[in-house]
């Protein structure tokens, strides 16, 4: 497939970055997310990647990466470029039973960290990673259960999103006053609307694709806050749907509330 030029730029100045820093060590880059998803917006997006290592990491292996992040972010400063790092081994495991992995998250290198060590991660990467370096995925031994990803959907839902909703919820905090932009309630909505697809089908959807989906599944009482956030998904100049930036904040937490009611419901049948 064909990677948007943006895209590319960050992967190759991290191999480049990274080769100096440490050479042999990176195997493999792969690239999951909404580059995989066929969903990348370069106003919104991220670039989520799996890096897989030749070896398990030294303490000297980790000190590499952290300055070969931090030199491709000074160079490419956006997209965020977030993911883990893996071993060939770690890929024909379950996430559960990986030891924490160095990571980045939200632009910042962590040396131990469990985020994104989830079967989302490997069941995209499984059937749709697009490889910068490495065999192709679908050349690879890597762990896909994809009953599994109905189980961790739920507790996402469940545990992460209950809380993000309740903070959001809080006007007047950090968290709440980011909902009152465009990309958070589009984030957001859009997110839990994936894990609700999630849930029902047992499949994995871009963040787009959640949007459309939701469409089809909700009342038409929440088609608005949906095609307003599938409006700013989409960097679209059209005008906003909603009369105000508090308006449209309350849709969203009205319906992040719903979708996670709704689809914890049956559980509690």
């Amino acid at each position: 497939m064909a990677i948007d030029p943006r895209v590319r730029e960050v992967a190759d100045t991290f191999l480049r970055n990274v080769d100096v820093e440490a050479p042999g060590l990176v195997d493999g880059l792969y690239l999951t997310g909404s580059v995989a998803l066929r969903d990348f917006r370069p106003h919104a997006s991220d670039v989520d990647f799996v890096v897989v290592a030749s070896r398990p990491l030294t303490d000297a292996d980790r000190a590499a990466l952290r300055r070969a992040h931090a030199a491709t972010r000074a160079r490419v400063p956006r997209p965020q470029f977030n993911g883990i790092h893996l071993t060939w081994d770690d890929l024909m495991r379950s996430p559960d039973e990986c030891a924490p992995v160095a990571a980045v998250v939200g632009g910042r290198y962590r040396s131990s960290s469990r985020a994104e060590l989830n079967p989302i991660t490997w069941h995209v990467l499984a059937e749709r990673g697009v490889a910068v370096r490495g065999p192709h995925p679908g050349e690879l031994a890597v762990w896909d259960r994809p009953e599994s990803l109905r189980t961790w959907s739920l507790g996402n839902l469940e545990e992460q999103w209950r809380r993000w909703r309740a903070k959001a919820g809080r006007l007047l905090t950090p968290r709440g006053l980011a909902a009152l932009g465009s990309l958070a309630p589009s984030w957001s909505v859009l997110s839990v609307s994936r894990l609700h697809f999630t849930l029902r089908t047992c499949e994995i959807t871009s963040k787009s694709g959640a949007g459309v989906y939701a469409l089809h599944t909700f009342p038409e009482h929440w088609h608005r806050i949906v095609n307003e956030c599938l409006r700013v998904r989409r960097g679209s100049e059209a005008p906003s749907l909603f009369d105000s930036t508090l308006e449209r904040r309350r849709a969203a937490l009205d319906y992040i509330e719903m979708v996670i009611d709704d689809a914890l419901e049956p559980q509690a049948a």
